[in-house]
């Protein structure tokens, strides 16, 4: 009992982000800190039952963090709510702060500023701890070449430089202004270079490998090398120091126009260095070093998931929310309908995709600072991302700033063409993407409304997928002409060769002959001579004037190839919007019970043929209803062809994938199994982004009984018609 009185009701939180103390009274936070606050401090601030579970709107906390036994204030935007703990009543001993472990590997002390003079670069785990966000080095020397520019097209391809060579033998780093941008960025690499063990530990190399090469889907294979990444192998100085450089290059390659470092030219560089592979093998082509780093800076902003949230406003000091700062007396921008907030760049494409040019919507700036934001406007197809810059209370995508508030500077646009400020954007802010409208995919409510809007969709998508296969043919087939125009500049290049080295002998041999007839006064054979090789090299000059009517040819086709593949990468997104309602319209519709016969009317596909299985659709009679008909769990990809060997087509079944938390489709197509990965994700199971959609494996299963697979990958052209432990109908 006594024990009983001795506690009282509290709280749990789990930090997501360091945090190092900016006042007095604060606590320092490390990602995994368990923090504890009583009730009573949350009901002193005003705050009800079930408040507690969402720390990001109480703001400051006050609590003790388990690990250090630091009691203050804590940012809530910074943890997540854990649950409900019996907490001790604090004595009236004085509180012992509790001492710290050493650094494992670090010899009881830790390194604070730099390797003595001589010495050679310790591990990362010595080099910094959090909150640090990377090893002051490496800090130092990305300051200073953001501080220079990122344009130069020399920028992390120079070598030989003073410094570098410095600094193989001392990397206590002095005054760094008097160097230049080159300069610093091969110091930079040779820093990376210099680490003894690589930023991407050896222990999740084979993880990082069967990613690469199992997971075609690019954006699936980044999420992957993120989860990945996540291991517990990897120590936490090393992801630390990962996101860090992942920020700074992800700045360089945003100066690609000028200083021509995309991501594929960055992952050469900087890939090797990152991530040690052995030495180059067969096995390992194309480097997948460099594959490895050009996925994860290629289709993704990488700050929103590597920087913490804003900090809360704090009490005494209390700040002004970004939003008033932004409008001063005019319309409140959260108000705006436009105005979406802190939301990804992500949702922000998919809020934006399949829309016509002109729309538009606004969100907070990645990099959180107070009072910037981001302008995407679809243009051409594509979105355009438009910063808008903020100083002293005054707004503009460039300068002079000049508007008033953010709803000041897009209601302008609204009504002058963007070309004011970018020539190639001429286009006014027409459609605003409205936050208030409601985000429902399936509108109308009769099965009958829904069935005629897919009719439309699927129409639609047909049409777009006939443009789609018309460019892809004509792409195919100029993609071959000019392989065999490559061929035939080759073949070129070896006839040019061998007709001089010809020419050089006939040169040299004839050069004796022509004294001898000419001192025996054979003028004819002299001639004949001379003749021959003037023959021989007006047809090395009509052989190299046909290489460079070729090398022309060459040219103009490739660059009608490239525009074709423009065309269809811009068609891409309609298509795939376009399937994603469809199947979304198609799912509704089966939940609802409508019948396939009727589904398949509206989709213009006819009846006529009905097998036993089509029938009994109808009576819900379906195998497919039965997952222990198709789910064998944990059984590896051999295991599975044994299963399906002699099967019909359509035949298949669902297994536990070798990747984590994915499960396996191994189907029966043409007489041979393929293989499919199933990606298990917060909107549900699916193929691909964006259509993991279906609550579940059997809503997944049935789905794909009527929908071939073709629309995935081209080598499907299968529906899952039957599951491998099912029994056949009777004849």
């Amino acid at each position: 009992m006594a024990e009983r009185m001795g506690s009282t009701d509290g709280f749990q939180y789990r930090a997501l982000y360091p945090y190092r103390k900016e006042r007095e009274e604060d606590i320092d936070l490390l990602p995994g800190d368990i923090l504890v606050v009583s009730k009573g401090a949350l009901q002193a601030l005003g705050f009800k039952d079930g408040d507690e579970q969402n720390p990001n709107q109480i703001g400051w906390i006050l609590g003790v963090n388990e690990r250090t036994k630091q009691k203050g204030d804590f940012p809530g935007t910074y943890v997540e709510y854990v649950g409900p703990v019996k907490i001790s009543v604090p004595s009236h001993r004085p509180r012992v702060q509790r001492p710290l472990p050493a650094t494992p590997g670090a010899g009881g002390c830790r390194l604070q500023e730099a390797p003595e003079q001589g010495s050679p670069l310790p591990d990362l785990q010595e080099q910094f701890s959090p909150p640090e966000i990377a090893p002051p080095l490496l800090v130092k020397l990305v300051e200073a070449i953001e501080k220079k520019g990122l344009d130069s097209e020399m920028l992390y391809r120079t070598s030989g430089s003073e410094l570098r060579q410095a600094l193989r033998t001392d990397w206590s780093l002095g005054d760094l202004e008097p160097f230049d941008v080159h300069s610093l960025g091969e110091a930079l690499r040779g820093y990376l270079q210099d680490l003894p063990s690589p930023v991407v530990p050896v222990a999740v190399h084979g993880d990082i490998l069967c990613v690469l090469q199992e997971v075609p889907q690019p954006e699936n294979c980044r999420k992957q090398l993120l989860l990945a990444l996540e291991s517990p192998a990897v120590p936490l100085q090393n992801t630390l120091t990962l996101q860090f450089l992942l920020r700074h290059l992800g700045k360089v390659s945003q100066q690609a126009e000028s200083n021509n470092l995309h991501p594929r030219a960055l992952g050469e560089i900087f890939g090797p260095l990152l991530l040690r592979l052995p030495g180059a093998s067969p096995e390992l082509s194309p480097d997948f070093s460099v594959l490895f780093l050009e996925m994860l800076l290629q289709l993704k902003e990488l700050e929103p998931e590597q920087l913490p949230p804003a900090l809360p406003p704090k009490p005494p000091k209390p700040k002004p929310s970004a939003a008033s700062l932004a409008n001063g007396n005019s319309v409140p921008l959260q108000d705006a309908e436009w105005y979406w907030g802190d939301i990804s760049r992500e949702e922000v494409n998919e809020k934006l995709r399949d829309t016509p040019d002109g729309t538009f919507l606004v969100r907070d700036a990645s990099s959180k600072i107070q009072g910037e934001y981001t302008l995407t406007l679809r243009k051409g197809g594509n979105n355009k991302l438009i910063k808008i810059f903020h100083r002293e209370g005054k707004y503009g995508f460039s300068e002079p700033l000049t508007f008033g508030s953010v709803v000041e500077l897009i209601t302008h646009y609204r009504h002058e063409s963007l070309a004011q400020y970018n020539a190639k954007l001429d286009t006014r802010l027409l459609y605003p993407i409205s936050k208030y409208q409601q985000d429902q995919v399936v509108k109308e409510d009769s099965v009958e409304a829904v069935g005629e809007q897919l009719k439309v969709y699927h129409q639609q998508y047909q049409d777009k997928s006939w443009e789609y296969d018309l460019l892809y043919e004509e792409y195919t087939r100029t993609s071959q002409e000019l392989q065999m125009k490559r061929t035939a500049i080759e073949a070129f290049n070896e006839t040019i060769k061998i007709f001089e080295e010809q020419c050089q002998t006939q040169e040299k041999c004839s050069k004796e002959y022509i004294e001898r007839f000419r001192r025996e006064g054979n003028e004819k054979e002299v001639q004949r001579i001379l003749m021959n090789s003037e023959k021989l090299k007006s047809r090395i000059t009509e052989i190299h004037d046909s290489k460079m009517k070729l090398e022309q040819d060459l040219k103009k086709q490739a660059s009608e190839n490239r525009e074709i593949d423009k065309r269809m990468n811009s068609l891409k997104p309609d298509l795939m919007q376009l399937r994603k309602l469809r199947d979304q319209y198609l799912v509704w519709l089966t939940q609802k019970g409508a019948r396939q016969k009727k589904i398949n009317e509206w989709l213009g596909i006819k009846n006529e043929t009905e097998d036993q299985y089509s029938m009994m659709d109808d009576e819900e009679e379906l195998p497919h209803h039965e997952e222990r008909t198709w789910y064998v769990g944990k059984i590896n990809r051999l295991q599975a062809e044994e299963m399906l060997c002699g099967k019909r087509d359509g035949t298949f079944l669902i297994r536990e994938s070798s990747q984590k938390g994915c499960y396996a489709c191994s189907v029966v197509v043409d007489g041979d199994t393929k293989h499919c990965v199933i990606y298990k994700t917060a909107s549900g199971y699916g193929f691909a982004e964006p259509y993991n959609l279906y609550a579940s494996l059997k809503d997944l299963v049935l789905h794909y009984k009527h929908t071939s697979l073709v629309q995935h990958n081209d080598s499907l052209n299968v529906t899952l018609a039957h599951p491998v432990l099912s029994q056949p109908p009777a004849r």
